[in-house]
């Protein structure tokens, strides 16, 4: 029996918000490996099985769930999100790259999924609206260097932000680092939104001018949206204000 590996997004949390294509392949597989807060959203039956391994080990989890496949089992590699934002779709294309030749003769799918920043985009208005960038302030697999550069680079040329992996116990400072870089050539008006737990019952969104924004504020549940200058809050008596990026830009000194 030729085996098959699906790599699947559950989207932000919210059951509402897991795709069909996706609840599909949940049904279709018979062994889940992921981090286990995703395996948690699962509800699974007598013939699945469940594999659960630390957030941080998804090269060890991608080899693990290939060589199941290849015995000839439908497997599914499960993320957060979007499986190729930031997430597992990569980490089981570089072992696939660097694995034995038979893993290349597997069946493999990747099933899309709704990712952070367009959920906390969607709770907020707009901001999305116009050019966008998605950033990783990991400096697990790259250095810091780099990503100041990028981060730098990208609000220069005029791109809304959005932060992935903004904070954690173990990288504590770079959020900081960030936001001192950002405001060296962005106006301290700029919005940035801090988008937690979007869609789910602990959801919060706070809306802050970049000269106030506050790196505590932000733990790995947040994904974070830095708009440009020409990101716009528009205030409703009674209602949370709309944060939006027009559609047409001028570009930079216009």
């Amino acid at each position: 029996m030729s085996g098959k590996l699906t790599v699947i997004g559950l989207g932000p949390g919210n059951a509402d918000q897991v795709t069909p294509e996706a609840g599909n392949a949940v049904a279709e597989a018979s062994f889940f490996y992921g981090y286990k807060p995703y395996l948690d959203r699962l509800n699974l039956g007598p013939h699945q099985q469940a594999v659960a391994s630390d957030n941080r080990e998804e090269l060890a989890r991608a080899k693990e769930a290939l060589a199941k496949a290849a015995e000839g089992h439908a497997v599914a590699v499960v993320s957060g999100g979007d499986p190729g934002v930031f997430a597992m779709a990569a980490a089981v294309c570089e072992a696939i790259e660097a694995g034995p030749d038979e893993w290349r003769e597997l069946d493999i799918a990747v099933v899309p999924g709704i990712t952070a920043m367009l959920a906390v985009a969607a709770r907020i208005g707009a901001p999305l609206g116009h050019d966008f960038c998605a950033i990783s302030l990991s400096d697990n697999l790259k250095p810091w260097d780099l990503i100041e550069l990028r981060l730098l680079a990208a609000a220069g040329a005029g791109f809304v932000i959005a932060l992935y992996n903004p904070i954690s116990k173990a990288r504590p400072w770079q959020l900081g680092r960030a936001f001192e870089a950002l405001a060296a050539v962005l106006p301290g008006t700029v919005p940035v939104i801090f988008g937690r737990a979007a869609g789910r019952p602990d959801e919060r969104i706070e809306v802050t001018p970049l000269a106030l924004a506050d790196p505590a504020r932000a733990d790995m549940a947040t994904c974070i949206i830095i708009g440009s200058p020409e990101t716009r809050i528009i205030k409703r008596n009674g209602r949370p204000a709309l944060v939006y990026t027009p559609r047409s830009a001028t570009g930079p000194g216009r």
